[in-house]
């Protein structure tokens, strides 16, 4: 791809970003959704400083504003190929496809920006933490579950599992909603569930005895 067309496809994206923000972005209701989203993470933090807790908050909820930007201009772009009547089909999808290109490389840039900024307010932990709140806590629920269905893991399994929801997680992150965040974990729930297999575990039948102890433990709870 040429510079000329690569700078070209980044101006038709900065203007419908500008279009976008002119009518959503400054819409207070708006930023009052993205804050109470921001919030809600934060608080679980405990991290017993006002001044702390409110920076983080404004950074958080700044990455939730700054994906919308990004990810809302790029549907818009993908809206007006796909309403093209002059473009071939052929033409749509490759257009399509660098319209997709050009905003995963803005993400992927606001990502490192975003954990910079988190890094200078709080610890490794506390990053984390943030990371699961923004992903629904569906890394340490998802490792929980491997970990109880297949009690015999061995440290390298555990490790496999561990480390391909933290890459999914790092994309979840930055997904623009609930669906797309649980698509990534779904994709590497796949790559796991494949190495599994490979690793000798029958999992449809390792699923069914788990679901069969799940219920035990509930009878036995309620004296049933």
């Amino acid at each position: 791809m040429s510079i000329k067309k690569t700078a070209f496809s980044l101006l038709l994206l900065l203007f419908a970003f500008c279009e976008i923000s002119a009518q959503q972005y400054a819409d207070p209701e708006y930023i009052k959704v993205t804050n109470e989203r921001a919030t809600k993470i934060v608080e679980k933090l405990a991290l017993g400083n006002k001044e702390k807790e409110t920076a983080v908050t404004n950074i958080v909820a700044q990455q939730f504003r700054d994906l919308s930007k990004i990810q809302d201009a790029r549907d818009a772009e993908i809206k007006k190929v796909k309403d093209s009547a002059t473009l071939s089909k052929e033409k749509q999808n490759a257009s399509i496809d660098k319209l997709k290109a050009e905003a995963d490389k803005a993400i992927g840039k606001l990502h490192k920006a975003y954990l910079k900024k988190l890094g200078k307010q709080l610890n490794e932990d506390k990053i984390t933490e943030v990371k699961d709140g923004m992903t629904y806590g569906v890394l340490p629920i998802t490792v929980d579950g491997y970990n109880d269905m297949l009690p015999n893991l061995t440290e390298a399994q555990k490790k496999y599992i561990y480390d391909a929801l933290v890459e999914a997680r790092e994309h979840a992150m930055d997904g623009g909603s609930s669906k797309e965040k649980h698509a990534w974990f779904g994709k590497y729930k796949g790559r796991i569930n494949n190495y599994l297999s490979k690793e000798g575990y029958d999992l449809n039948k390792e699923s069914a005895d788990w679901h069969k102890r799940l219920e035990e433990r509930e009878k036995a709870k309620s004296g049933k």
